[in-house]
């Protein structure tokens, strides 16, 4: 009988991350928030390739169609912190392509004189990506278009990476993410009973949510909105899951996906007093690097969720580290 774990192996990859990631307890962070549930972390700020992230893990398998169709070329597109931007720039570096960006200004105001200077952009450049800078307000799409159609002129072969390489494609990532928790769990002699997470651009929880309703329906998956759009991440993880479903061949099922608003605060990108504890309560008591947009955000929703009493004496509760390093220092005034 085929299993889950025979149909992802069945689909070109590239392997680019270093896996598995770790999961570690929070046992400080627990004993500071007088937590009856066991606290843990899975740590894919640890996916090594461009100071790491979780959009590595769907890069794997989006990149391999790439290089299957033949591209020589990627574009894609994201805001001047985006952890994708960076990441698609660093996985085009170690497969030899040329990387072409489109990069939106403007989504976050008032930020730190050097915002689009250092952090993920810094890097973008650092791994030779072509960044074309405009206008958060502008047509986005349209300038993609017109970096693909150039580069056809050129007799290039370009493949666009989703943003967020948050494709159905792109979810088996975090399907195989899903397989890879569990295994953990076996080997610690334990169940994580709830997954928790930043969820914006709909791609690693839809994969979570198809690999843990295929093999462990009774485990909770939390996505907390980050984006200030509840409404359209729910719609999205929605339609990506269920595609990823069907090229997989299972069923979701009621309670497969849930995002919980709350925690954005006033707009993407924007500090919250939650996230600005949370940071620094990860930084100080479990030597964690969370950034202010996605992972420092998720964060402080998990341990709102613990101070609520979401989670019961004998529960284990994960929280999925999204990584996002690079964008603290464009944030640092806020730190300082």
């Amino acid at each position: 009988m085929t299993t889950l774990h025979d149909t992802l192996s069945a689909l070109p990859r590239v392997r680019l991350a270093h896996l598995p990631t770790p999961v570690e307890p929070l046992d400080r962070l627990r004993a500071h928030l007088g937590a009856a549930p066991r606290l843990w972390i899975k740590r894919d700020d640890c996916t090594g390739l461009g100071m790491g992230g979780n959009k590595v893990r769907k890069l794997e398998f989006v990149m391999a169609e790439a290089l299957a169709q033949g591209a020589d070329s990627v574009v894609s597109g994201g805001v001047v912190q985006s952890n994708h931007i960076r990441q698609t720039a660093a996985a085009a570096a170690k497969l030899g392509l040329e990387c072409h960006l489109a990069v939106m200004t403007g989504r976050v105001p008032k930020v730190d004189p050097d915002y689009n200077d250092t952090g993920n952009i810094l890097l973008d450049r650092l791994f030779g990506a072509h960044c074309v800078m405009l206008d958060w307000k502008a047509d986005r799409n349209a300038v993609i278009a017109s970096l693909i159609d150039g580069l056809r002129a050129r007799g290039r072969k370009p493949y666009m990476v989703p943003y967020g390489a948050s494709s159905a494609l792109g979810a088996m990532g975090f399907v195989l993410a899903a397989v890879e928790l569990l295994d953990q769990a076996r080997a610690l002699g334990t169940r994580f009973t709830h997954v928790v997470h930043a969820s914006g651009s709909a791609g690693t929880q839809a994969g979570l949510a198809v690999g843990l309703a295929a093999l462990a329906p009774e485990t909770e998956l939390i996505g907390l909105d980050i984006d200030a759009e509840p409404e359209r991440v729910a719609r999205d993880v929605t339609r990506v899951a269920r595609e990823a479903a069907a090229m997989l061949g299972v069923s979701l099922h009621d309670r497969s996906i849930t995002v919980v608003p709350g925690y954005a605060g006033d707009g993407y990108g924007l500090p919250t007093d939650g996230m600005l504890e949370a940071v620094r309560l990860g930084a100080r008591l479990e030597g964690l690097v969370l950034d202010p947009v996605y992972a420092g955000k998720g964060f402080a929703g998990f341990i709102d969720l613990v101070r609520q009493g979401r989670f019961a004496m004998g529960d284990n509760a994960v929280f999925w580290h999204t990584g996002g390093a690079p964008a603290l220092f464009a944030y640092r005034s806020l730190f300082g």
